[in-house]
């Protein structure tokens, strides 16, 4: 046992924090359930605060078109809302959006946080927020939000991090499911089934920062042994 550790880690990596080893993740789930409260489900008029671009502050045309979308942009960064580059992750439509999406972060954010550190962690966070919501963004406009691109980014980091060394607790079918999931919501076939428009270009932005803070990041730490 890692005399660093409180409970055993096999060598396959088969263990679970708890809540008091990922304060982070902890706090950020907390947060992100307070705000879907406070935004009423990102129906009120707070939801416009959390969004990378205040609609209500340009004519609805001006995100019609790519160059549209950007002179807005600018413009919001140029004023000092730099915040609004990861407040969409705390954007909620639904509980089950929620839950689902504080469910893996959780499971793997947790364990991401104790094995390499709360620093990688944040890093990931950053870096995924920031490629999911500033894609998401281009594409589609200002009306999105959730932790998806950061659990994407997750399980990308996760994924590929495994590869190079085995310790987390990690399902291999996790992945399959999850890039055929991303796959399907490129398709019509969620919104034939009700479950509306997914935020496709955010798992894809999220899922690839995971895999670039993966490669680059040194395998070294004092969870490393």
């Amino acid at each position: 046992m890692d005399n660093q550790t409180s409970f055993p880690i096999t060598p396959e990596g088969r263990w679970q924090p708890s809540p008091a080893h990922a304060p982070f993740v902890v706090a950020t789930i907390v947060v992100a359930v307070v705000m879907v409260w406070l935004t009423g489900m990102g129906q009120n008029a707070l939801a416009a605060n959390l969004m990378l671009v205040d609609p209500r502050q340009f004519p609805w045309e001006a995100f019609s078109t790519l160059a549209g979308r950007i002179d807005a942009l600018s413009a919001t960064l140029a004023g000092g809302q730099i915040w609004r580059l990861i407040t969409p992750d705390f954007l909620h439509f639904s509980w089950t959006h929620i839950i689902f999406n504080s469910v893996m972060l959780w499971f793997l954010g947790s364990q991401i946080e104790w094995m390499d550190g709360r620093a990688r962690l944040v890093t990931l966070f950053v870096v995924a927020s920031l490629a999911s919501n500033s894609l998401q963004y281009l594409v589609s406009g200002p009306l999105f939000g959730g932790l998806s691109g950061v659990v994407y980014g997750i399980l990308g980091y996760c994924w590929l991090s495994q590869r190079r060394r085995r310790r987390f607790q990690f399902p291999p079918a996790l992945i399959t499911f999850a890039l055929v999931w991303m796959v399907i919501g490129f398709t019509p076939l969620p919104e034939m089934l009700g479950l509306g428009r997914m935020a496709n270009e955010a798992h894809l932005g999220g899922f690839v920062a995971g895999l670039a803070v993966a490669l680059l990041s040194p395998l070294r730490g004092k969870r490393w042994g």
